[in-house]
């Protein structure tokens, strides 16, 4: 195994060469969908960028020596509020069961169509609700929680360097995510364990009384359940170092007496939508279903491999601004890049090496990019694109059509080069675009002999 990886680790804020704890069991945790509504275009990017992470480890350590956990969250308070507000007429429960598994089968869809592969695990955080009363009581029976007014509560200052990965102050911190400040705790930076339900909550039986986690202690359990008490790598969006993963550590170090739970903490920057920051009050907002699928950005439907490389073409810490535009760019790259089979080379040294400098997908992308061009001038460089493009996920494969829907590509792309001698740009755009939406990219060109323009298609998928 000759290649070395490098990443950015957030708990040290230095890219470091990854040394995994066990070369034949890598480990991978990164948090999940809350799953109460659609995801929106912000929750796609660490999918895709721990996607490309989850392959590259794959090609390193081979497929069989990677074990990859990203969790549902099935148990939330927005969550009961939406089965609420969509199923009054039913039983709590069947209504909560109602939002989780329509909302989780859409995100496995959406996860689906922006190539990424199945995690190895996807555990739901109802089912692993012992794990979490029994890491409580370890936190309890050690000192570092507390019951009070129904709630069961770690003591932040009972761990010496409580927020080593975000780096702040615990005097100058304020109350974690999802809970007021209240009397009853012994600092304000506190934050729940376990909390009671009244009769119209979900809940479950614990030694604290009938009640449901609070958010952080369900990543802890399931993480340490399907990965053990250390592991190599977690993950997941910038907005989640405080207070989520930071509470993680906490909760899990203090239950399991280590010193780190994960040895790389790797976080993807911010994402916004036509230089705004998403809201829903302001009208900014778009779901990976809405793109995939309506007209309501751009005026066009999306394919799944466009938003993916389009996600890719800016380097996972950064921020990226999700725009009209860059999709477009990244629908003119794909269109240039041949369709292929799978290939069995191993990929370009070129991309391989990009990757493996903290995920370089920008750098990856010029190189797949550079093979394109080879391939296209040369077919039998066709393997080394195929390869180095699949580890990236965004390899285009050519589909089988049949006739009858042959027929009508070929009067659309005629009727397009009418559109284009009259000068009726609008209009010949329109139909290279529905035809991109469909997965169907046109590539112009002259004819040798007479110089007129003439395209040619192919479907992609």
């Amino acid at each position: 195994m000759g290649t070395v990886l490098k990443l950015y680790n957030t708990l040290t804020r230095e890219k470091v060469d990854f040394k995994p704890i066990d070369a034949d069991n890598v480990r991978l945790y990164v948090c999940g969908p809350t799953v109460y509504d659609f995801a929106h275009i912000g929750n796609a990017r660490p999918v895709i960028v721990f996607d490309v992470l989850f392959r590259l480890l794959r090609h390193v350590y081979g497929e069989a020596h990677v074990t990859y956990a990203r969790n549902i969250t099935d148990v939330d308070d927005k969550i009961n509020a939406r089965a609420l507000r969509d199923f009054p007429g039913l039983p709590l429960n069947e209504a909560i069961r109602a939002v989780t598994e329509k909302t989780e089968t859409q995100f496995l869809e959406d996860a689906k169509a922006l190539g990424s592969l199945e995690p190895t695990i996807q555990p739901r955080a109802t089912d692993n609700i012992a794990q979490m009363v029994e890491i409580i009581e370890k936190l309890i029976a050690k000192g570092h929680a507390y019951q009070a007014e129904g709630e069961v509560l770690f003591d932040t200052k009972s761990m010496a360097d409580y927020g080593q990965l975000s780096k702040r102050n615990l005097d100058e911190q304020q109350a974690g995510a999802r809970i007021a400040v209240d009397a009853h705790k012994k600092s304000p930076g506190d934050f729940v364990l376990w909390k009671l339900s009244d009769e119209n909550e979900p809940g479950w039986e614990s030694p604290w009384g009938r009640g449901r986690p609070g958010w952080h202690i369900e990543c802890s359990a399931m993480s340490g359940r399907y990965l053990g008490d250390v592991f190599d790598i977690h993950g997941g969006g910038l907005d989640l170092i405080f207070p989520h993963h930071e509470n993680e550590i906490a909760q899990s170090r203090c239950a399991h007496g280590t010193d780190v739970m994960a040895n790389v903490w790797m976080h993807n920057g911010f994402l916004q939508l036509e230089g705004r920051k998403m809201s829903k009050s302001e009208g900014n907002f778009v779901t990976i279903y809405e793109l995939l699928h309506t007209e309501k950005f751009g005026g066009r439907k999306w394919p799944g491999e466009v938003l993916r490389l389009a996600m890719l073409m800016t380097h996972y810490r950064e921020p990226i601004d999700f725009s009209v535009k860059r999709l477009e760019e990244a629908e003119r790259l794909l269109a240039k890049w041949p369709a292929a089979e799978p290939s069995t080379v191993a990929p370009d040294a070129t991309v391989l090496a990009a990757l493996a400098d903290d995920l370089n997908t920008v750098a990856a992308v010029q190189a797949i990019h550079a093979l394109a061009q080879a391939a296209n001038a040369d077919p039998a460089q066709l393997p080394a694109f195929a390869a180095s493009a699949a580890l990236l996920g965004v390899l285009p494969v050519k589909a089988e059509v049949d006739e009858a829907v042959a027929e009508a590509v070929d009067a659309l792309v005629q009727m397009r080069l009418e559109m284009l001698k009259a000068k009726n740009f609008a209009e010949a755009d329109k139909i290279r675009n529905d035809l991109a939406a469909k997965g169907i990219q046109l590539k112009d060109g002259k004819d040798a002999a007479t110089g007129e323009r003439v395209t040619t298609w192919e479907l992609k998928r």
